[in-house]
C-alpha cells in the first residue's frame, strides 16, 4: 500500500518516514508527486491536518497522512499554536526556524512562566471523502530555555527543555528524540490505528 505524506517540510518528512517504517508501507512525499501545499485556514491542529490529508489524497488518488504541529506557550494563552511556522514574521523577521527561535526568546525575555507544550496532530484518510479519518495526537510538556542548546532536530527543538531528560530536544540523540517527541507519540498512536482500522 502507498501512502502520501502531506508535507514539504524535510525535517518532518524524515521523522515521519522513520516512524512509519514499522508498517512496511511505501511512503511518498507530496512534493515528489508534484502536489502543491494545501491551504491551512483553520485555528486548530486537527482541522488543518484533515484539510492537508484530504488535499493530498485528492491530488494523488492515494491514502494520505498529514501532520499539523506547533508550540503552545502557557504565557501566551496557547499561542503561537497553528501559526507556529510563521511566528517570526509577526515581529518583522523572515520565515525560518532560526528566526522563530530568536523571536520567541525575545518575546519571553522577561517572562518567568516558561511552560510550553509541543503538540502534533496526525490525520490519515483512505481517500479524499473518507468519512472516518484516523486522528492521533501527541503532546510533550517542557519549558522554554533562555538560549538555544544542542544541534539536533529542527523548529523549536533547541529551546524546548524536557525535565525528564534534563536536556532540550536538540541535545538528545535522534532515536531518543523521535521516541519521545510530540510527533513520535502521535506517530506511534497512528501506526496502531492504521493497523487496527485499515487491516494492514
Amino acid at each position: 500500500m502507498k501512502i502520501v505524506l502531506a508535507s514539504n517540510n524535510k525535517g518532518k518528512l524524515a521523522e515521519l518516514h522513520a516512524m512509519f517504517a514499522p508498517l512496511g508501507l511505501e511512503l511518498l512525499s507530496q512534493a515528489d508527486l508534484g502536489i502543491p501545499e494545501a491551504a491551512e485556514p483553520y485555528r486548530t491542529f486537527v482541522e488543518n491536518a484533515l484539510a492537508k490529508a484530504r488535499h493530498a489524497a485528492q491530488h494523488s488518488g492515494l491514502a494520505a497522512v498529514a501532520d499539523d504541529a506547533g508550540l503552545c506557550v502557557d504565557a501566551f494563552d496557547g499561542l503561537p499554536g497553528v501559526d507556529t511556522a510563521f511566528y517570526a514574521t509577526q515581529f518583522g523577521y523572515a520565515k525560518s526556524d532560526d528566526n522563530n527561535v530568536i523571536a520567541l526568546l525575545e518575546q519571553m525575555r522577561n517572562i518567568t512562566n516558561r511552560r510550553a507544550a509541543l503538540v502534533s496532530t496526525l490525520v490519515a484518510v483512505r481517500h479524499p471523502l473518507d468519512p472516518e479519518p484516523l486522528v492521533a495526537t501527541g503532546r510533550v510538556v517542557g519549558e522554554i530555555t533562555r538560549e538555544p542548546l544542542g544541534s539536533n532536530g529542527f523548529g523549536f527543538d533547541p529551546v524546548m527543555w524536557l525535565p525528564e531528560f534534563g536536556k532540550t530536544f536538540a541535545e538528545l540523540p535522534v532515536d531518543v528524540k523521535n521516541g519521545n517527541s510530540h510527533r513520535g507519540r502521535a506517530a506511534r498512536a497512528m501506526v496502531d490505528l492504521i493497523r487496527e482500522r485499515w487491516r494492514i
